[in-house]
């Protein structure tokens, strides 16, 4: 009875060693207790033996005064532009507005102020002068939707508001942006 169980065992015992064999020092390998145990173990390693002095674990740590200080002001942040991020998102995906319609002066004002404000290369965007902003088409990406800055010379080129909202967030709360942008926006630049 024993026999059959500790040949089953065999493939595990060797993928335990030679995984210990890879991630600690040989002598931490021979006085394993782990190394032996019974066959009805996983064959991943304990989340105990997976973690090293060099990893910090990944759970939040609430007794941490920064770790407190970070929540805090990402509730901040995400009070601050998630109206913003809302309106974007009902402008372009909403049928409020069909392709090439301009924004009202009301939705203008906003996208205006809180978005195309703090777009890195705003004054590139706006050239030699804004007469308005419209949702159309993207001309690469048909089946996107995007905003459009509509030039005085009658020119227009779109602008993405992601990177006017992490632009806000970098100016803003210049030492929490990058954790922000990483966890909140779907490409971090």
């Amino acid at each position: 009875m024993a026999a059959p169980l500790l040949l089953r065992s065999l493939p595990l015992l060797r993928l335990r060693l030679s995984y210990q064999r890879h991630h600690y020092p040989p002598s931490f390998v021979l006085l394993s207790p782990k190394l032996f145990s019974a066959a009805s173990d996983s064959a991943q390693p304990s989340d105990a033996a997976a973690l090293s002095a060099k990893d910090p674990p990944k759970y939040p740590r609430w007794p941490d005064p920064n770790y407190r200080k970070w929540k805090d002001q990402e509730t901040q942040i995400l009070k601050e532009i998630e109206p913003v991020i809302f309106l974007a998102k009902e402008i372009i995906h909403s049928d409020r507005y069909m392709d090439g319609e301009r924004l009202t002066a009301e939705d203008e004002k906003i996208v205006v102020d809180k978005l195309l404000a703090y777009h890195p290369h705003c004054e590139d965007k706006i050239g030699c002068g804004l007469d308005s902003i419209m949702v159309d088409r993207h001309p690469q990406f048909r089946r996107s939707r995007c905003l459009f800055v509509v030039r005085t010379d009658g020119g227009w080129i779109d602008f993405s508001y992601q990177k006017c909202l992490r632009q806000f967030v970098r100016d803003k709360y210049p030492s929490y942006a990058e954790r922000f942008i990483k966890e909140h926006f779907k490409r971090g630049s």
